[in-house]
């Protein structure tokens, strides 16, 4: 009886292991980026399309409603839908994918909140997007457990990064410091800290 009882729970646990890969396997399969339909249909389209297709939300530019559904993008002249917003929250966004946000001109907002792929490396990849340096002026980064000073400390790099929201980061080991760093580079910035 004891062996049976070993083996249901061996069995059991590796369920549960292939069923975390199958999600893995699946989110960097939405995140792959197809550089073809980025030049066929513009890069706000395919960085829509995307972050749709991941779990996020986009606002166009002259729009107040949040796109949710991949099924609902508008449809018409491909340049007239510019992404203002983005809104990560619980999304499966990962590094492989930010390379879509490459022919991004007019993001002015992220929010990045409960994001489990979100790491350093995405905040770092990120800032050094040139026309994001100059657009986005409102960011958010909550509950991104991979996140740490370094990552942070990189988005000094947003010339015109006006307020920032960080909340419940536990990888931030040193928050006084990295605040600092932030504000001497950012002098406008309203940084906004709830890290405990």
């Amino acid at each position: 009886m004891r062996l049976l009882s070993k083996a249901v729970q061996a069995a059991v646990s590796q369920r549960g292991r292939s069923h975390r890969y199958f999600w893995g396997w699946l989110n960097a399969v939405f995140n792959k980026v197809d550089y073809e339909r980025i030049k066929s249909i513009g890069p706000d389209r395919a960085a829509a399309e995307w972050l749709l297709r991941c779990g996020a939300k986009v606002r166009f530019q002259g729009f107040d409603r949040w796109h949710q559904d991949y099924n609902g993008l508008p449809t018409g002249p491909l340049d007239r839908y510019k992404i203002q917003a983005i809104d990560a929250t619980e999304s499966c966004i990962m590094y492989r994918g930010f390379d879509h946000l490459d022919g991004l001109k007019h993001v002015e907002e992220m929010k990045f909140n409960k994001c489990i792929y979100i790491e350093d490396a995405c905040l770092e990849r990120l800032s050094s997007i040139e026309n994001l340096q100059e657009s986005v002026n409102t960011m958010e980064v909550v509950s991104c457990g991979n996140v740490t000073d370094k990552g942070v400390i990189a988005l000094h790099q947003l010339k015109n990064l006006e307020s920032l929201f960080l909340s419940d980061l536990p990888g931030i080991k040193d928050k006084q410091t990295t605040a600092d760093r932030l504000q001497t580079a950012l002098p406008r910035l309203d940084l906004t800290l709830d890290l405990n």
